[in-house]
């Protein structure tokens, strides 16, 4: 069934929600209107003003770029109410209060077309309730719409239909909320907390009542439930000072009263440790302190019978560093199970509590564990969800130890749920993917058809057309490949390089259409691989890294004019090197979320592989002749980009810096970027590709514009902005970016400033100061500016 677009949209409501609600319906290309109650004095727009100037100025921001904020236009009730006659989905995210919200659905109602789809954003009263009064037609064309604080960025969004919603109403929802917001989804039931947060807030819940019982301190229990769990470094605490106090104790006091037949109701009940933390205006990072208070350089926690702020404590686990390196999450959790210290106690029972608190669950919030696991990765940042890690633990061991426990697990875990009968072995899949259902309502398993499951055509060995240990040319079909890294950080090690000569020659001798590059990671390219680079720099192998600059430039040039099609299909972060192959690229097809750049100076490096002669040549093409004085501005917004290896917040800001073509494809689902750059491929191909032509002649500004750009350095290091080697840095890339000794504005070759970034890379590489930042990025993951 095709379905139609939302192009505008309302939000009703301008808090913390409503406001970046609205913000990534702007993202996604939607008119929005966003509304709130009226001043009750002075100028009616100022509450809804006033929040949204807060709602802009958050980090990380709400919207690609500050453009974009244009597509949201401010109102009040009393003023602008009528503006909901001519929108196509409603959004309500008022204050959480039943009668409000009745009433204003009422209101709404008498304005709105027949046809408009109206949502709630509601976390904690029931759905159905919400639209009780209204007429049926409303009703049908009702629904919540849960999405993750922050929109923009957490995947998840619930959907929760009410016995009164239209099968199509849901499925336009699910289709649209994919392929246009970038969304999981997952159809929850109208029950309290509905999925993400009734699991979630129970695996909270049972960490904060081992810290509050004495047995685990703080640190202890957020190195469990953390990223050797395969859960966000944030852990349980962190996560909560995140979150707000004040927030949990809400969400708990209006959880508890209303699941009463819920066998672990007493596990919702506030702690008196929260509770008098939020009573003596301990709220989390909103106040400064929380569970965890930074006093100087050192992170304190909370003693929670002295509530005196204490130093964190060794940890008391034995090898779990160890355990921690051990890079296969299936197989570290396994390991971390089967661990005989209190460590591996901890988890043992943590585990198992929530696998069978989730199991208990069935049918109540969800039909199917698969949407349990879903909601609990796209919610809350779980690597594996709950029935996931129990299928890695092995089905029979796990439940061998709940009963070993006395831990109550429900009845039809054996009798419904399995696809196979050999359930012994850890690894198994047990808990099997089914259509996706909430009470009458069953949907495909997802409604966007548009991704390649990757996974699937590496596991046949028919489609693995080359390889070695750190990359691979893929078969897609269709006559097109894909050549996917698969270093550490998807570097572009030298066998990541070597191997991209071999796929070109192979694609371009072969029978094939063309050649995608990207991989299916969260990750494009942490960029050239700097262990590589220390080494040979280290053992004063300058000749050896000569050879390497000029086989990776001359590879970027062939990339860039080959004769058949190459699209890259990009997502997370993309710097340095992989940058440098993406701005090679003459095609792009691009996740939203996509954070590009040129870091080279951030390691005390200028970019040498194309990236500074293609910025330079953008530079040029964006201004309004080759005259000097209209190339300055752009030429200086490059310099100060590069030199301050700035990155992009979002595809839509690389496109803006430079970093990716006006012509990129964006993607909302980062999920599809594969196919769409495959589809892109046979696109080109049948529509008889022409690569680019080649750049002879291109305007750089000589003595005077490096001048230009060496006083603007100056300024910046003598107002303590960047250190004397930063300045030493950005005058190296003046001199290429303004084309070396040249004395006057002249038009060169690409070969010609590809030979000054040659010349500028291998000094920079010898320097102390350089490999010293080579060194700390290696060691500490983060630059040194030294």
């Amino acid at each position: 069934m095709m379905h139609k677009p939302f192009r505008t949209a309302a939000v009703l409501g301008a808090g913390v929600m409503g406001s970046q609600i609205a913000a990534h319906l702007a993202n996604a290309g939607l008119t929005v209107h966003l509304l709130d109650i009226a001043a009750k004095t002075g100028k009616k727009n100022e509450l809804v003003e006033t929040a949204f100037k807060k709602a802009v100025k958050q980090s990380p921001p709400i919207f690609f770029s500050e453009k974009i904020a244009r597509r949201v236009t401010l109102g009040n009730f009393d003023e602008h109410f009528h503006r909901l006659a001519d929108v196509d989905w409603v959004i309500e995210a008022v204050v959480e209060n039943l009668p409000i919200k009745q009433e204003l659905m009422a209101r709404l109602e008498k304005v709105i077309r027949d046809d408009t789809i109206i949502s709630t954003n509601t976390s904690g009263l029931p759905i159905r309730e919400i639209a009780k009064g209204c007429s049926e037609s409303f009703r049908k064309r009702f629904l919540g719409t849960h999405f993750f604080n922050p929109p923009r960025y957490l995947k998840l969004l619930e959907l929760i239909p009410t016995t009164d919603t239209e099968v199509k109403t849901l499925a336009r929802m699910k289709w649209f909320g994919e392929l246009y917001l970038g969304k999981g989804i997952v159809v929850a039931k109208d029950t309290p907390n509905f999925i993400a947060n009734r699991i979630g807030m129970y695996a909270i819940m049972f960490a904060i009542r081992a810290f509050t019982e004495g047995r685990y301190t703080i640190e202890e229990i957020d190195t469990l439930t953390g990223a050797i769990a395969g859960r966000p470094k944030s852990g349980t605490f962190r996560t909560a000072d995140i979150v707000g106090l004040d927030t949990l104790m809400y969400v708990l006091a209006n959880l508890y009263p209303v699941i009463p037949n819920d066998e672990s109701q007493e596990i919702f009940r506030i702690p008196p440790l929260l509770r008098k933390m939020v009573e003596t205006g301990t709220l989390g990072a909103k106040t400064g302190q929380g569970f965890y208070k930074k006093q100087g350089k050192e992170i304190l926690s909370i003693n929670p019978r002295t509530f005196i702020y204490e130093s964190a404590k060794p940890l008391d686990f034995g090898n779990i560093e160890a355990i921690a390196k051990i890079p296969d999450l299936k197989e570290r959790l396994r390991t971390l199970y089967e661990n005989t210290s209190r460590a591996g106690e901890f988890f043992r029972q943590l585990t198992l509590h929530i696998l069978a608190y989730s199991a208990r669950r069935i049918p109540e919030i969800a039909d199917n564990p698969s949407d349990i696991d879903k909601a609990l990765r796209w919610g809350f940042g779980w690597e594996l969800g709950p029935f996931e890690i129990w299928d890695a633990l092995g089905y029979e061991r796990v439940l061998a130890d709940m009963k070993a426990a006395d831990i109550a697990v429900p009845e039809h875990i054996q009798k419904k749920l399995h696809k196979s009968q050999d359930v012994a072995k850890p690894g198994k899949i047990y808990f099997a993917p089914v259509a996706e259902c909430a009470d009458d309502f069953c949907l495909p398993a997802s409604a966007l058809t548009t991704g390649i499951d990757l996974a699937a055509l590496k596991s046949d060995s028919k489609n693995i057309l080359w390889q070695n240990s750190e990359a691979a040319l893929i078969d897609l079909g269709d006559r097109v490949a894909l050549y996917e890294f698969r270093s550490k950080g998807n570097t572009l090690s030298l066998k990541v390089v070597d191997g991209l000569a071999i796929a070109l020659d192979m694609i371009e001798n072969g029978n094939y259409r063309g050649l995608v590059i990207g991989n299916d990671n969260a990750n494009f390219s942490g960029g050239a691989n700097l262990a590589e680079m220390a080494m040979l720099a280290q053992t004063n192998n300058g000749q050896g890294i000569a050879d390497l600059i000029v086989k990776f430039q001359a590879l970027l040039q062939r990339i860039k004019y080959f004769p058949k099609p190459i699209v890259a299909a990009v997502v997370g972060r993309v710097l340095g090197g992989g940058c440098e192959l993406v701005l090679a690229c003459p095609h792009v097809v691009a996740a939203a979320e996509t954070y590009i750049g040129l870091v080279e100076l951030s390691v005390g490096l200028i970019p040498g592989a194309g990236g500074i002669m293609r910025m330079v040549t953008w530079a040029a093409d964006k201004a309004a002749s080759e005259s000097p004085q209209h190339i300055q501005p752009f030429l200086r917004k490059v310099f100060e980009t590069i030199g301050m290896a700035k990155v992009s917040s979002s595809a839509e800001e690389g496109v803006e810096l430079g970093f990716l073509p006006p012509t990129t494809k964006t993607v909302m689902n980062a999920d599809s970027r594969l196919y769409v750059a495959k589809e892109e491929v046979i696109c080109l191909e049948r529509t008889g590709y022409i690569p680019p032509v080649e750049r002879h002649h291109i305007m750089v500004l000589g003595r005077q514009g490096r001048a230009m750009l060496e006083h603007a350095a100056g300024v910046m290091q003598q107002g303590g902005f960047i250190s004397e080697y930063d300045n030493y840095l950005a005058n190296r890339l003046a001199d290429v970016m303004t084309g070396g000794e040249l004395s006057a504005p002249s038009l060169v070759s690409e070969d010609y400033l590809l030979q000054l970034e040659r010349e500028s890379f291998l000094p920079l590489l010898q320097q102390v100061k350089t490999q010293e930042r080579i060194a700390h990025m290696l060691k500490t993951k983060k630059p040194l500016r030294n």
